[in-house]
């Protein structure tokens, strides 16, 4: 949809990223019912996923140790699992605090990028809802900063950050 982002006298820049989506087939999720996680195997054993579309599919993992999170080699089986028909961009969250995370993501038909905002939402959702952050999160990722605040159920998602010129160039069609 249109994005209306408001430079914040800082000089960063707040979006408002919209409301969360949990329902499953909305996502799109195969899941008979609506839960906070959901178990899925993947190589032999269960991983526990919050599942949810920030208007891109995404499932979120708490992880110990973000540099050690398995983002290249299980992130594409996650991204192709069966559970996701359109696909799923997979992220790796690492607690610091309950307003500080480090955050990973596997995006789907990318692979692993240095940043990803709806990432960073749909991964302080996901811990907001587990009870394992507050409203408002630093998210630190291998590209830089956001600052994300996600009070409830109701609340649409507030991104902030910088918006910086990360390539230009021209193509001759």
């Amino acid at each position: 949809g249109v994005i209306h982002p408001r430079i914040e006298p800082s000089g960063l820049v707040t979006v408002d990223m919209g409301r969360p989506e949990f329902e499953p087939r909305e996502i799109p999720f195969e899941a008979n019912d609506r839960r906070l996680t959901y178990p899925i195997e993947i190589e032999g054993r269960l991983i526990e996923l919050g599942v949810l579309s920030m208007g891109n599919p995404h499932a979120v993992q708490v992880v110990r140790d973000i540099d050690a999170a398995p983002v290249t080699t299980q992130g594409p089986l996650i991204e192709h699992h069966p559970r996701f028909p359109r696909r799923v961009n997979a992220g790796y969250m690492q607690v610091i605090g309950r307003d500080f995370i480090r955050l990973r993501v596997w995006e789907r038909g990318a692979g692993e990028t240095l940043a990803c905002g709806t990432g960073a939402c749909a991964a302080v959702v996901t811990g907001v809802r587990r009870g394992l952050l507050d409203a408002d999160v630093r998210v630190q990722t291998r590209g830089g900063e956001l600052a994300i605040r996600w009070p409830g159920e109701d609340a649409p998602v507030m991104m902030t950050g910088d918006a910086v010129r990360v390539f230009q160039g021209e193509i001759d069609l």
